[in-house]
């Protein structure tokens, strides 16, 4: 883990030691005036590739809380991912047509909570939520909690078995040995991708920056600073970066690929390698691929070391504007439950939020054992400030790499210009 993820976990569990013993009021300041016992709850979580298994989970746990709560329905709607920061910013500011419970990345609790859109529920989560201190950090801010985690997500290599033995190939001990295997995939096998990548997977392309030694952003006392300009930064964006191309998956049509597109390319047989997530299981086991492939950690640049991760996952939170707070803190325990947690492990790849229940997956799915290596070699996490926010909302990364994959800029200007964007936003 990262040392300001670690000094920020840290903070967390002393924020919960002090709640634990002390005398907290029912109801957060921030509470409507209104706290109906009865009505429609409004939900929002994000559509998956293939949602059909969580649409499942969520059903059930949904119907027996409901089952609980005479007089209250529970009306779910699956949001796209990539236009969540859009829906839920017009939700912010008009709460008539805002939910009472919303799904949202980890890396978005800082912005939402700007914005005045999350509740602060700490008084409600006095009793520690069924989460490790890196999770918990993910909903904290300034060491109050707006939410609970729903799971953790990790990225590792997806290859197909078949393919890389049928050509004689090992799996990629090195991000070098990575780049040679794809070229030579594409070179024998034309109508596949050595390995997908996409200009817009910003998730997928960080560890190669974080193998280097560099950063997105660093910080000194409270002031972040962009690091993406940093010589060693540098070197992870150009071995990402030279991985597309007419030798691999070409820039005219993997530039504008995000994570999705990767998963769907490996998914469909028409890649054979990706970066995906633990979470993207279900996509993959929807396609061609199901069966034919398997999956190790990222390698680093040294035989035996690992890439960093990003330390990923979702949420669930309250917004402000409810009138139903009382039951969507229920509903949102009900949803984020170790009971769910595990199913939704089992329906669609997640790993749970906790380090007991993640080894504990493991045991019972042998698939999941790279991501919790990935998890436990250790993981970084973004800024978390409302600059971060504003600044994946705004694309800069993918910009910065389209902009280099497409040939308009080279990674030094490319860079540089993305770290003057970044600076901005933090300054904001």
């Amino acid at each position: 883990m990262a040392p300001h993820a670690a000094r920020t976990a840290a903070a967390v569990l002393l924020a919960l030691a002090a709640l634990a013993v002390s005398c907290a009021p029912s109801t957060s300041p921030n509470s409507p005036a209104a706290d109906r016992g009865t009505g429609t709850l409004r939900v929002w979580l994000f559509r998956e590739v293939n949602n059909r298994p969580k649409e499942e989970v969520v059903a059930d746990a949904v119907d027996a809380f409901v089952r609980d709560h005479r007089g209250v329905r529970v009306e779910v709607d699956y949001i796209p991912v990539a236009t969540r920061a859009q829906k839920l910013k017009a939700a912010f500011n008009d709460p008539r047509s805002a939910p009472d419970l919303v799904e949202y990345g980890n890396t978005d609790t800082a912005g939402y909570v700007r914005d005045g859109g999350l509740a602060d529920v700490t008084a409600e989560l006095a009793a520690r939520p069924a989460a490790d201190a890196a999770a918990l950090a993910s909903v904290t801010v300034d060491g109050k909690l707006y939410g609970t985690p729903l799971f953790t997500g990790v990225r590792a290599l997806y290859y197909r078995t078949d393919v890389l033995r049928d050509l004689g190939l090992a799996p990629p001990r090195t991000l070098a040995e990575l780049a040679a295997a794809a070229r030579r995939i594409h070179r024998e096998r034309p109508r596949l991708y050595g390995i997908a990548v996409g200009g817009a997977y910003t998730y997928g392309a960080l560890p190669f920056v974080w193998a280097h030694g560099g950063d997105v952003a660093r910080r000194t006392g409270r002031t972040w600073r962009a690091a993406i300009d940093d010589p060693k930064s540098r070197a992870g964006v150009r071995e990402w970066t030279a991985l597309f191309g007419d030798d691999n998956c070409p820039a005219s049509r993997c530039a504008a690929m995000g994570g999705n597109d990767t998963v769907q390319a490996f998914a469909s047989g028409r890649a054979a390698m990706a970066i995906a997530g633990d979470f993207n299981r279900a996509a993959v086991d929807g396609g061609p691929a199901k069966g034919r492939y398997a999956v190790v950690p990222l390698p680093g640049l040294e035989p035996g070391s690992i890439a960093p991760a990003f330390a990923g996952g979702n949420n669930i939170g309250v917004l402000r504007s409810s009138s139903h707070r009382t039951l969507a803190v229920g509903l949102m325990r009900s949803l984020t439950s170790r009971r769910t947690q595990d199913r939704l492990f089992d329906a669609m790849g997640f790993l749970p939020a906790s380090a007991d229940a993640r080894r504990a997956a493991a045991r019972r799915q042998p698939f999941a054992a790279p991501f919790v290596r990935t998890l436990d070699a250790g993981t970084v996490a973004v800024p978390a400030t409302p600059g971060w926010s504003a600044i994946d909302a705004g694309q800069v990364l993918p910009t910065m790499f389209q902009e280099i994959v497409s040939g308009r800029k080279d990674v030094d200007e490319a860079t540089a210009t993305a770290a003057r964007r970044m600076d901005e936003a933090f300054r904001r």
